[in-house]
């Protein structure tokens, strides 16, 4: 053979070995892809945690910059024009020094204003080569509910020292009194009537503490909304006919709820004692009820002193008065619409405030209407034709504060 034909030869079998050697790379490549998992990498998975994180979460580098961070650490102030906030910047300084973890109180300095959190606190922690991550953490509702906790224990402690604090005293005074027949007598009527206002107090604390949390009520009965209405009026009649109030209602619905039947006369009595006792003497109370999709709704509507708008929110606290003089000299305990609203959103539903200063209120309790109810007329005749029952007449959120009236038919 020649040199150049051995020469061809051991080209061609090159070239033939390169190809081959390709071929099963490139078939090496194919199977390594083909037994790859699908999906997203790693990296994408970490990216999409950081992103969906309920925390704030930001990285920064040795400069202070910032070269990650999520869209909660913005709506936490955490990041504010690219940049992490300056007290954030000197705690992953000192994380970096320290190679430990430093906390951070990045609650708004101005305080909250609108929807911003009112205390946010954070952490920063090194990540090693500069590099540090600030985590950002709302705790804005476990601040309001320890503050709602430290006023309700020291509104409670007020509330029951008072009564208490006037027994004492009062039966000092008939041990004093007690050759004078008619002394001891008024003394023992006022600590009767303290004692009466302490059991009630504890009742309604007890019966709030039941409530308290909104979770539906495990046992449901089937209720007569016009029983409610009359067993209402019924525990109310005493302290309306001593103000000359007059109770109208409207005419016997037939409509149902589900729910306590107990806890709904409750409710329902204590907007018609507030209504009687923050009203004139002699100026009338109205009750009213329909049927609004899906919902049973019962109004309550007097011609009292009315609630002004910044304070409408509020009557629904604990022992929040708009009037405390008169809630004083009505024996009130300032937890009557509190246990309304709770009843409301125990049964899945929601107590509504219409009120305007000098005109009057409308309380609205909206409970579900049981299946039955849903085939009765949905607006029924809600003229009111007053019973007379002595002075008062008897028929056989929730929170939501709006706008307009909310009663049947307007106000009295």
């Amino acid at each position: 053979m020649t040199e150049s034909a051995t020469l061809a030869l051991a080209v061609t079998v090159a070239l033939l070995a390169g190809v081959l050697i390709g071929m099963g790379i490139a078939r090496g490549r194919r199977r390594a892809a083909a037994s790859r998992p699908s999906g997203p990498t790693v990296a994408e998975l970490l990216l999409r945690l950081v992103r969906t994180s309920h925390s704030g979460v930001a990285v920064v580098n040795q400069f202070g910059d910032t070269v990650l961070h999520n869209p909660r650490a913005v709506e936490l102030g955490l990041v504010r024009h690219g940049r992490v906030d300056a007290r954030a910047r000197v705690a992953a300084e000192q994380a970096v020094e320290t190679e430990e973890r430093v906390e951070i109180d990045l609650s708004p300095l101005g305080g909250a204003r609108g929807r911003q959190p009112e205390a946010v606190l954070g952490e920063a922690i090194s990540l090693g080569d500069g590099y540090t991550v600030i985590e950002a953490v709302d705790h804005s509702e476990a601040v309001r509910l320890e503050a709602t906790r430290r006023d309700f224990v020291a509104n409670v402690s007020h509330e029951l020292k008072t009564p208490v604090g006037a027994m004492a005293l009062l039966a000092e005074a008939v041990l004093d009194a007690s050759e004078d027949t008619a002394e001891v007598r008024r003394f023992a009527q006022q600590i009767l009537t303290e004692s009466t206002r302490l059991g009630t107090l504890v009742t309604e604390l007890i019966e709030l503490s039941r409530l308290q949390g909104a979770e539906p009520l495990p046992d449901m009965n089937v209720v007569e909304v016009d029983g409610i209405v009359s067993e209402a009026l019924g525990r109310v009649e005493v302290a309306a006919d001593a103000d000359e109030h007059t109770i109208t209602t409207d005419q016997e619905s037939g409509l149902l709820v589900d729910g306590d039947k107990t806890l709904l006369v409750t409710a329902l009595s204590n907007l018609l004692t507030n209504a009687v006792a923050y009203s004139q003497a002699g100026s009338p109370v109205s009750i009213s009820r329909r049927l609004v999709d899906g919902m049973v709704e019962i109004a309550v509507t007097d011609r009292g002193i009315g609630i002004a708008e910044d304070e409408q929110q509020r009557v629904f606290e604990r022992f929040y008065r708009v009037d405390k003089a008169r809630s004083r000299a009505t024996g009130g305990t300032g937890l009557g619409l509190a246990i309304v609203k709770h009843v409301a959103a125990n049964h899945g539903g929601e107590v509504r405030l219409w009120s305007m200063p000098g005109t009057g209120s409308t309380f609205t309790l909206c409970i579900p209407a049981h299946d039955g109810s849903s085939r009765r007329k949905a607006e029924p005749d809600t003229r009111r034709q007053p019973r007379p029952r002595g002075r008062s007449a008897t028929a056989g959120h929730g929170l939501v504060v709006t706008s307009e009236p909310t009663n049947h038919g307007g106000m009295l």
